[in-house]
């Protein structure tokens, strides 16, 4: 049993350390590199604005809209690493903020509802959180062949509900390959980290479900 708890303690602590690193890559992407990209695309733009020569223009117009494109793709980036609406908002308007870019990049459409009084959720453990939707996402968008999802919040006194539910393809166990398996037991240990639980059930042609229930009352 203490061997048990050794273990989770370790794990518990590696995460924790790799959420620190991934804040910082974050924090950096958006205030240094975007910021550089931000004030070349300015630069191009003000030459563009005063070249004549319609070859050079052309070449100009380009490389803005290439830039305006990496731009994004930093943004969407940073969000998925860190959001700041994680840190200072919460775990709802993190997950509602990451659903827009979410819908914007894969064009799959994020139905999103909460229900009862959003209650406070200590920062590691809405982390946590926040990386397991964050991987069921993914997976829908690699896996699922869905246009939609389904996302409920239920708050309850003692209690978050999370539902996830795509529309999608569904899977059977034995047909997943091992990247997809590792992702699915991902979520699990990170629910676990949290004193909550991941399950997850799936049938063929009628999509996914997975939900997420995490304990209020712990610290």
């Amino acid at each position: 049993m203490d061997l048990q708890k050794s273990k989770q303690q370790i794990s518990s602590y590696i995460i924790d350390t790799q959420e620190e690193e991934i804040k910082r890559i974050a924090h950096e992407l958006h205030e240094g590199v975007g910021q550089n990209l931000y004030s070349i695309l300015t630069g191009l733009q003000f030459v563009e604005s005063g070249t004549k020569e319609p070859q050079m223009k052309n070449y100009l117009h380009e490389m803005t809209i290439l830039i305006e494109k990496t731009i994004q793709e930093i943004r969407l980036l940073s969000v998925e690493l860190h959001p700041p609406a994680l840190t200072t908002l919460g775990l709802l308007p993190a997950v509602k903020s990451y659903s827009k870019l979410y819908t914007s990049t894969f064009g799959i459409l994020v139905d999103l509802e909460s229900f009862g009084v959003e209650k406070p959720i200590p920062e590691k453990r809405r982390i946590a959180v926040f990386r397991v939707c964050q991987e069921a996402f993914m997976n829908i968008a690699k896996y699922a062949d869905s246009s939609n999802i389904k996302v409920n919040f239920i708050w309850k006194e003692e209690e978050l509900t999370i539902t996830i539910r795509d529309f999608g393809s569904g899977f059977e166990p034995e047909s997943l390959n091992l990247q997809h398996t590792s992702g699915l037991s991902a979520m699990k240990e990170r629910m676990l980290h949290t004193g909550g639980r991941c399950t997850i059930s799936s049938k063929i042609g009628e999509g996914t479900l997975i939900e997420l229930s995490l304990p209020l009352n712990v610290e």
